[in-house]
């Protein structure tokens, strides 16, 4: 990384400047010269972001549903990832769903301005008449890129109002009590005092995200699109990947040249690895006659997220004690495809998956008890093999809607426009010696992405070879 010459800008800046310690000083005449000789910014011209007035109507049903109270939604700040390094960053979820911005410690806030709210988005300004924007690495438009300002903030999010960041302070110092606050993204705001309001506040906003607007639909399907094209990059060097973290590397390449990143950390879990459900360490061998796990999504460029599963055969073929454990955790999927539709209960999906595999474990002489025994609620013998159960929303987080209340989500009934993953699995430890020796070191999953419709679902995923034999056949297709 770069260790140019830097110092704190001069008087007059709203914060210091990020500086390292590696950083020397910046005479005077430096500075003079860098701060002339700049082409003016014509400062208008900006188009309204994708979905702008799908924004606008969030806000105005937000706005509707707290009259007369100031909201306070953040997008969070950078996080460390060693020393003065950060991660990439990525907005709050619920900021963005209001906004659609991507910038970092902004924060919108809905103002009470007479029936409704007046959106105030406090924003990073753009300009060159401050040493910031060649001194500062961490704000400095030299260092990290040009920002859009607060008139071109204003313009692109379809906002009443930009704000420089510099009177955030002010503004929360001058609130009144009747405010909610989005906890836990931003420092700034943490400081305020915390009310029973604020947990009521984060839950409407989850709640609002629980059914799906065509549009959102829309980019999920991109984003399940560019996931299975970084499934056909895997398969594609599947023969030749050494490592897990070579799986990893060639989906993530996908994930960044097709869309914004990854929607959470890639599982590529091969042989007995596949048997942690959140292996992300990747770093174990590929082996031609072991099972790759593969639980992958892109994130699109307007953050909603695929979340896909599929578990392959590294030699191309399954063997036949992991072709049947794999034709076990299919028919389940296919049970519980067939209990969705509008008014069904979210848990039903679960129930038809756990049915058929508690009943194939029977069949294969690992549950020693009737399945309707072992599917007791006061005994769940089945879950030793099965550990979770087989659903979460999913869009612009890839556990969508994690603050609803559970009487609207996980006990609820689904509506059309709900998106949510199917997907049980098998995962049999390989030292597990209630499993007969040739299951031992198994894992398998199969996941999909589901839209509820007016008449039943639709499989957004579909198009993703799941079958035993559809999968065999992919494979085939792309080692041509």
């Amino acid at each position: 990384m770069s260790s140019a010459n830097e110092t704190p800008p001069a008087e007059g800046a709203a914060t210091p400047a990020a500086t390292a310690s590696h950083d020397t000083g910046t005479p005077q005449a430096l500075l003079d010269f860098m701060l002339q000789g700049w082409a003016p910014r014509t400062g208008d011209g900006w188009e309204p972001v994708k979905h702008a007035a799908a924004h606008r109507a969030r806000r105005a049903a937000l706005s509707a549903r707290f009259p007369g109270e100031t909201l306070l939604i953040p997008t969070g700040q950078e996080k460390v990832r060693a020393n003065d390094t950060h991660y990439r960053f990525r907005p709050s979820s619920d900021f963005y769903w209001l906004t659609g911005c991507h910038e970092a410690d902004n924060v919108l806030a809905l103002v009470p301005d007479g029936a409704g709210h007046r959106s105030v988005l406090f924003a990073e300004p753009t300009g060159r008449d401050s040493a910031r924007f060649f001194t500062d690495r961490h704000k400095g438009e030299l260092w990290v890129g040009a920002r859009l300002g607060l008139e071109g903030s204003r313009q692109r999010f379809c906002v009443d109002e930009c704000r420089s960041l510099a009177d955030l302070d002010r503004f929360l110092a001058g609130l009144g009590d009747a405010r909610r606050v989005l906890r836990g993204l931003d420092a700034r705001l943490d400081t305020l005092d915390a009310s029973p309001a604020d947990a009521e506040f984060a839950t409407w906003l989850s709640e609002a995200r629980l059914v799906k607007d065509a549009g959102e639909i829309n980019e999920l399907r991109i984003s399940i699109d560019a996931t299975k094209r970084g499934f056909d990059d895997v398969i594609r060097n599947l023969r030749t990947s050494p490592t897990e973290r070579w799986v990893e590397g060639i989906f993530g390449l996908r994930a960044r040249v097709d869309g914004n990143d990854v929607g959470y950390g890639t599982i590529a879990a091969c042989g007995a690895h596949a048997c942690t459900l959140h292996w992300t360490r990747n770093d174990g061998a590929m082996r031609p006659d072991e099972l790759l796990l593969l639980d992958a999504g892109v994130e699109g460029h307007h953050l909603y997220t695929a979340d896909i599963t599929r578990t392959l055969p590294v030699g191309g073929r399954f063997s036949a004690p992991q072709r049947r454990i794999y034709e076990l955790v299919w028919r389940a999927q296919q049970a519980a495809f067939a209990t969705i539709r509008p008014g069904a209960q979210f848990l039903d999906p679960n129930k038809a998956a756990m049915d058929v595999l508690a009943q194939g474990l029977y069949d294969l002489g690992i549950l020693k008890v009737e399945p309707a025994e072992a599917l007791r609620e006061d005994r769940l013998l089945h879950k030793r093999w099965t550990l979770h159960n087989v659903s979460h929303m999913l869009g612009i987080d890839v556990h969508d809607c994690a603050k609803a209340r559970a009487e609207s989500y996980k006990f609820g009934k689904v509506e059309a426009g709900m998106v949510f993953t199917v997907e049980p699995g098998l995962y049999f430890q390989p030292d597990d010696l209630t499993v007969p020796e040739e299951y031992r070191g198994i894992g398998v999953r199969i996941e999909d992405d589901i839209v509820v419709t007016a008449d039943g679902y639709e499989n957004l995923s579909a198009h993703v070879p799941s079958s035993a034999d559809d999968v065999e056949a992919w494979i085939a297709e792309l080692w041509k």
